[in-house]
């Protein structure tokens, strides 16, 4: 005797996401994701650093918060406070520090004690697709700020501002990645800098700064962390190990001060994110951080420049990019012609994923034939093989390119 399968359906309360789909793997040649390169993942040296820990430090797994409370492993936060001071020039305690579970636990602590649904925030109109996601799903109206090739434009920022000012709205934030943004891969200017926390100390409004990117410089030098150059401390400023380290270790943090870090641990309702990866984060990053970026940036600038030579040699001037100053990410530009959105499907069943440049804009008409492609999981190889498939289904679907390599294609 069959039987009915039960049905959820009538359940579920209005407003949820559509279902997820069933995971089939990875496409051959993947550029998507904020996936790392596994040959500089330093496996050796994390094995090395969970046997020491694990039996010095083992048994307190025991204990939630393992003896440290509920802001995470102490000596975790203890690495970051004087990383942050080395490298951002922020002066922060281990106090000031919550431990989360991944930057997008950050993210929805943030927007959990500042936001409610009809409240306006100020982000990059180009941003990380996590960010404006949530944003949607709170009911929260985004206005997105023009970037160029230093970043947010201070003088657009300026006229959001006063323009909300005059309607008696006060944005809960401004939202930037100052620091390899996401997914142009520009750094915003100390001036500029100093000119963003002036406009948000004179509307009253503070800044939210999402630094994930940061270690990932290819020169390793940067301006000062947002946070460290405010004078009103009005800076939430967030960070992860995803990109520096390994995004499967799902740790990140916040640093703020204590009157709203402490309504962010209030909604953490988790019990505390995960100890045994904050045990062994803290035992190898304390030898082994500064000796290991140098080493990830280098490789990944190699695919960089593996992934635009490429772009040129298979697409000619029918892809724009501007060479970001880091991170794992190529924002490109194909002539107008092309809907991303449109391009993903025909490319995916060739085997090449891509991110479509709307899902990574609060203005999808601007972004429409735009796409960010993460050059540091594939192979150099897949680098060039993946382009070049894609110019093939490209030139089916829209006509572009045109010439590859200089031979005009039938």
């Amino acid at each position: 005797m069959s039987v009915t399968p039960f049905d959820f359906t009538p359940l579920l309360p209005a407003g949820l996401p559509p279902p997820a789909t069933k995971w089939t793997g990875l496409a051959k040649y993947n550029f998507t994701g904020g996936n790392n390169d596994s040959d500089e993942l330093p496996l050796d040296d994390l094995i090395a650093a969970a046997n020491a820990v694990l039996t010095r430090e083992g048994r307190t797994l025991a204990t939630y918060g393992l003896n440290s409370g509920p802001q995470g492993h102490r000596p975790l936060r203890e690495f970051l406070a004087a990383k942050l001071k080395r490298d951002a020039g922020m002066n922060c305690t281990a106090d000031e520090i919550l431990i989360t579970s991944g930057s997008l636990q950050a993210l929805d602590l943030v927007n959990g004690v500042l936001l409610a649904r009809g409240d306006t925030v100020i982000i990059e109109q180009e941003c990380y697709q996590g960010s404006i996601n949530r944003l949607t799903r709170l009911g929260v109206n985004a206005i997105g700020i023009p970037l160029d090739q230093g970043g947010m434009r201070i003088d657009a920022l300026a006229s959001a501002l006063d323009d909300l000012k005059r309607r008696s709205i006060r944005p809960k934030y401004i939202y930037t990645i100052p620091t390899v943004q996401n997914p142009t891969g520009s750094i915003l200017s100390q001036q500029r800098r100093a000119e963003l926390l002036k406009l948000a100390d004179e509307h009253g409004v503070p800044i939210f700064e999402d630094d994930c990117y940061a270690d990932l410089i290819w020169d390793h030098k940067r301006p000062p962390a947002l946070h460290a150059m405010s004078q009103s401390n009005n800076v939430i400023h967030i960070g992860s190990f995803s990109k520096s380290i390994a995004p499967a270790l799902r740790v990140g943090y916040i640093v703020a001060p204590w009157n709203i870090l402490s309504r962010m641990l209030a909604t953490k309702f988790d019990a505390g994110s995960g100890a045994l990866e904050q045990m062994v984060l803290a035992e190898y990053c304390a030898p082994h951080f500064a000796q290991h970026v140098p080493e990830l940036t280098r490789g990944l600038r190699k695919k960089l420049e593996t992934l635009m030579e490429t772009l040129n040699e298979q697409f000619g001037t029918a892809a724009e990019f501007e060479e970001p100053k880091g991170g794992i990410f190529l924002w490109v530009k194909l002539p107008d012609n092309v809907d991303t959105l449109k391009l993903y499907q025909p490319a995916l069943k060739a085997g090449v994923a891509i991110n479509p440049g709307p899902e990574w804009s609060v203005n999808k008409t601007h972004s429409k034939s735009r796409m960010r492609l993460c050059f540091a999981s594939p192979s150099h190889d897949e680098i060039r093989k993946g382009i070049a498939v894609l110019a093939e289904v490209c030139h089916r679907e829209f006509g572009v390119p045109t010439r590859i390599a200089n031979i005009k294609r039938g």
